[in-house]
């Protein structure tokens, strides 16, 4: 990932509907939800979890496949590991406090 794509993944975490789908997908994941499904679960009417699946999409966190008459989400969890990656090893340039507080191997 480079510092743009960073940026907006950040910002599409930085609230609390779209970090609890994401955290909630985390948990499905190869299998992703629906829409309605995910709503059910972070307490977003469908069209609610449609709208911040949208922006988490754009940003590259969760990919979306029409299977029938549904659209299932799923974390990347590449673009994930991407951006923890990014802050870890530029941003913070594997410094030692920061990834033994994150609890990460020194190989990262």
């Amino acid at each position: 990932m480079n510092e743009g794509q960073v940026i907006e993944a950040l910002g599409a975490l930085a609230q609390e509907t779209r970090l609890r789908i994401l955290r909630f997908l985390v948990t499905k994941g190869s299998d992703g939800a629906s829409a309605g499904e995910i709503g059910e679960a972070v307490d977003a009417a469908s069209s609610r979890a449609s709208f911040h699946l949208s922006t988490l999409a754009q940003a590259g966190l969760v990919t979306a496949e029409r299977k029938s008459r549904h659209i299932i989400y799923r974390v990347d969890f590449d673009a994930m590991g991407g951006m923890v990656g990014y802050l870890i090893n530029d941003c913070c340039n594997k410094h030692q406090d920061v990834v033994a507080c994150c609890g990460i191997s020194k190989a990262c």
